[in-house]
């Protein structure tokens, strides 16, 4: 009776391993690379790294934390329900040995029908995750353009390159810690609850930053 239960097991499966900018595992390591001597720094040149700057900000980890316990909260919310389901298919399994065809059929369709259910959620669960860490993660983006436009100009900048985009170049043309230390004067946090897809509401309160 608990084998319909397999296949909507993978919902807690793979929302346990949703990304979340947070989430994810960390690459094996990789042989240490050859060091590299770099030619002079070019004026007016600069790189700069918006991954780095969200994962090292104070905003970013915020994030980070907050998109954690989102995590922790729906998987604790759908494991207790698997549970009550895995206990009801092994009450109904040991009664089909005195219950009556038509009657033990009867209430296996109504636990299939609760089965259903709570993959649909896993699913629901999951949308509303990513949902989550992308409106977040979009917040913490939009904060960041001041912060950038401020170092561009303080340190003279006359192009900026994406680092993710350069193989190499000379680290002191890199302004990424300079933005995260403008970004942590403008915002430190944000405060917000998982998205809820099934139930969107006209006007919801927005993200709201707290610099304190």
């Amino acid at each position: 009776m608990s084998k319909f239960l397999s296949a909507a097991a993978s919902s807690v499966v793979a929302l346990a391993i949703a990304t979340a900018a947070s989430a994810q595992t960390a690459p094996a390591a990789a042989p240490a690379a050859p060091a590299v001597t770099h030619g002079p720094a070019l004026p007016g040149v600069c790189i700069f790294s918006s991954p780095r700057a969200v994962a090292s900000s104070q905003v970013g980890k915020a994030v980070d934390a907050r998109l954690k316990t989102i995590i922790q909260q729906v998987n604790a919310e759908l494991t207790g329900e698997r549970t009550g389901l895995d206990n009801e298919a092994k009450a109904l399994d040991a009664k089909k040995a005195t219950m009556a065809q038509d009657a033990l059929e009867q209430q296996a369709s109504a636990l299939q029908v609760k089965a259903n259910a709570w993959q649909r959620k896993g699913q629901l669960r999951q949308k509303e995750v990513e949902a989550t860490e992308q409106k977040a993660l979009s917040r913490v983006y939009q904060e960041l353009d001041t912060p950038i436009k401020q170092v561009y100009q303080a340190q003279k900048c006359s192009i900026l390159f994406d680092r993710e985009s350069v193989m190499l170049a000379n680290p002191a043309m890199d302004i990424t810690d300079a933005v995260v230390t403008a970004l942590d004067a403008r915002i430190k946090t944000l405060t917000f609850d998982r998205e809820r897809l099934d139930q969107q509401v006209p006007g919801a309160a927005p993200l709201q930053p707290t610099n304190k």
